[in-house]
């Protein structure tokens, strides 16, 4: 949902979100506040007060905005866009102060103001590179703009944390800034209304890093184009003693269903050497030259699916991305072959047994969470004979908190067969787990 509005135009009376929300901002078991913004300002008025609340309880606070805000003024004859930059830049900064943050605890990104959602894959990466080492055991509260909040650069803003919220097992909170100028609590698309009630020291912080923003508050001069953005109106619904955020759904993260969409193959399984060598080794590492039954996880296009299908008696695969699985259901039509749609952990079979189980190319782009559900349900899902067979690209995966290491040492850790053999190169690690009753007499 997309909005349209003028700042300078009249909107929703402040007392009409004087309402009682569905819960309270919470922050027990959140060790760290991630704060994303669109541009300065944003932060001040919609989380001033969370940021204030947070600091004071010693959470660490970050603090990212992703534009200098320097298009707040398109038509001043008299501040043009980087002289903007440059004012609304350090205003950020005298904000941050004010609600208690230390020197450095805010970023102020060099994206154009007006280009967020172009560089929505750079945003992701940037935010999972500070929340993602999974060796932090942290658990992370990021508080971003609403996804619905009806100007381009806050609904980017918003998807952006949102997925990286997903890959990193992070709580989110939305907090809405013109959704509240044209909307109303009770057409909100999604979501629960989420209340914070501020002590009066976090409350007095949060004015003073609102007003701190002077470029938006106050004429730049007395020239056109150069009024003040933050009309007293629109500053009523930031100036109470409650904020407001909106919980919702993370929803699916779509990156890999874009890929295939964009590439067809993304990963070039039909083209590269790379691929070509890495399913060869893999199948020879096998143990057995026939399984019952084969589950693979993270089929994509079914290239893989092909060749375990020569060696399964059963075989199902499944995929998180739609359009790999139909890429896949073409590729593979034997009758004994069964590709689904469904994303891991929450889609695995249920009530069935597998003697062999792949997962190839797609633990790294799983988060930590989802990593270690899948593969307690992997050991649920095993024979007591079965074999789990790991294939993953040694390099950095950027956008996603694991990389192969990471993805092969929980594995390792867990109540699964132990490694039986392993291959390592530059680029791929494949391992094999097995127990080694079930391993095949070389003799025989």
């Amino acid at each position: 949902m997309t909005a349209t509005f003028r700042h300078d135009e009249p909107g929703t009376p402040a007392a009409h979100w004087s309402t009682d929300p569905d819960e309270q901002v919470d922050f027990d078991g959140i060790d760290r506040v991630l704060v994303v913004a669109a541009h300065p300002d944003d932060e001040s008025l919609g989380a001033g007060g969370l940021i204030a609340t947070a600091a004071a309880r010693r959470l660490p606070v970050e603090v990212v905005i992703l534009t200098a805000g320097e298009g707040s003024h398109p038509h001043s004859s008299t501040h043009d866009r980087s002289i903007l930059a440059t004012l609304r830049r350090v205003e950020a900064r005298h904000a941050a102060s004010a609600l208690g943050l230390p020197y450095g605890a805010v970023t102020v990104g060099q994206i154009p103001d007006g280009e967020v959602r172009q560089a929505s894959d750079e945003i992701v990466t940037a935010l999972v590179r500070r929340l993602g080492d999974p060796r932090d055991p942290r658990r992370t509260l990021i508080v971003a703009p609403y996804r619905h909040d009806g100007h381009p650069d806050h609904e980017a803003a918003g998807r952006a944390a949102a997925i990286a919220a997903h890959r990193t097992d992070s709580q989110l909170l939305e907090y809405p800034i013109w959704f509240r100028h044209v909307g109303l609590p009770s057409t909100l698309p999604e979501g629960k209304l989420v209340g914070l009630d501020l002590e009066t020291d976090a409350h007095s912080a949060k004015l003073a890093a609102i007003a701190a923003h002077c470029s938006q508050l106050q004429p730049l001069s007395k020239e056109p184009g150069d009024e003040p953005i933050l009309l007293p109106d629109f500053l009523e619904h930031f100036t109470g003693m409650t904020e407001l955020f909106i919980r919702s759904e993370l929803g699916t993260d779509d990156r890999l269903e874009q890929l295939h969409r964009d590439a067809g193959e993304p990963w070039g399984a039909d083209t590269r050497w790379y691929e070509a060598r890495k399913r060869q080794i893999l199948l020879g590492m096998l143990p057995r030259a026939r399984f019952a039954r084969t589950l693979e996880i993270g089929c994509s296009t079914g290239v893989l699916t092909g060749e375990l299908a020569r060696r399964s008696d059963a075989l199902e695969a499944l995929d998180s991305a739609q359009t790999a699985v139909a890429a896949a259901r073409a590729r593979v039509t034997d009758a004994h072959v069964r590709v689904r749609y469904g994303s891991t952990p929450a889609d695995l079979p249920d009530g069935e047994t597998f003697d062999l189980v792949v997962c190839s190319e797609i633990g790294y782009f799983l988060s930590p969470d989802a990593l270690r559900g899948t593969i307690d349900r992997i050991g649920e899902l095993l024979t007591d004979d079965g074999v789990v067979a790991l294939a993953h690209w040694r390099h950095p995966i950027d956008g996603w908190p694991l990389d192969a290491d990471a993805v092969h040492a929980a594995f390792a850790a867990a109540q699964l067969p132990p490694v039986s053999a392993v291959y390592r190169d530059r680029d791929v690690e494949i391992v094999i787990h097995c127990a080694a009753e079930c391993l095949p007499d070389p003799t025989a």
